[in-house]
């Protein structure tokens, strides 16, 4: 059987970001997604109207089922949505559901590239103090960076979570300048590993952090170790982004989704 990523996100019905980037990606990247749904939004490819978590007792009877019948090699966690949610996952891994070495990539979404909240972003923070000792690596955006870590440059940022238990940061610019190719840093334990210098493209992306932190989950699980998997990760996204679909095409700076081959 390809190797199993057990997803913990939200449903997108615009299909952009949230379980179906999950599939799509973890697909492509040579994995099986099994999924874990956190929630469910009101959502287009422009724009976040509402959601409605799960439950956490259904959130962790959904991995369970998972857990206790298929092979799981990585979990990739997205919008979590509350803190109940947040600390369920967390149970799943202090109570040994998930074996203490499988790789675990969090993607710690505070709000929504389309815009809109999806939950409070102080206490969402606050919540996530539980979760991030057992994560692999974490892919937040910049603005989530500097919630997580209270820092506003990036870099001390990302030496600030590692300092206290964070395993490894990527750190994305992408949204500090609208100018210019994309840099992105891998710190593990406090020191840069791997650097990639991305082409920035025209346009916004619904979805894209949801496939990068899913494609390196998915590598992770077929075996990677973590440079390599990053590095594969970079060249992939940037071949979805370069073939993205257009929903509005009269409209140049409406958001654009990931086309995933």
């Amino acid at each position: 059987m390809r190797p199993v990523v057990l997803c913990f996100s939200g449903l997108d019905p615009s299909g952009g970001a949230g379980l179906q980037a999950d599939i799509e990606s973890i697909g492509q990247a040579g994995g099986h997604a099994s999924v874990a749904c956190t929630a469910i939004t009101v959502q287009s490819s422009q724009a976040v109207y509402g959601f409605e978590p799960v439950s956490a007792k259904l959130l962790k009877e959904q991995a369970l089922a998972v857990l206790h019948d298929l092979p799981v090699k990585a979990i990739k966690s997205g919008m979590l949505g509350t803190t109940d949610n947040i600390s369920a996952l967390a149970e799943l891994f202090g109570q040994r559901h998930i074996k203490p070495d499988t790789p675990f990539v969090l993607d710690p979404v505070l709000v929504a590239n389309s815009g809109g909240s999806l939950g409070d972003k102080d206490t969402l923070v606050q919540a996530f103090g539980k979760l991030l000792p057992y994560a692999t690596l974490i892919t937040p955006n910049t603005h989530e960076l500097r919630a997580l870590s209270g820092e506003h440059d990036l870099h001390i940022g990302a030496k600030k979570l590692c300092a206290n238990g964070v395993k490894a940061v990527l750190v994305k610019t992408s949204h500090d300048f609208s100018e210019g190719d994309i840099e992105q840093f891998l710190y593990v334990g406090g020191e840069v590993v791997h650097r990639s210098i991305v082409p920035r493209l025209d346009g916004e992306f619904h979805g894209s952090g949801c496939s990068l932190a899913s494609y390196i989950a998915g590598r992770l699980a077929c075996g990677d170790d973590l440079v390599e998997a990053v590095r594969r990760a970079d060249e992939w996204i940037i071949m979805t982004l370069k073939n993205a679909d257009r929903p509005h095409p009269e409209n140049p700076k409406a958001q654009l989704i990931p086309k995933r081959f």
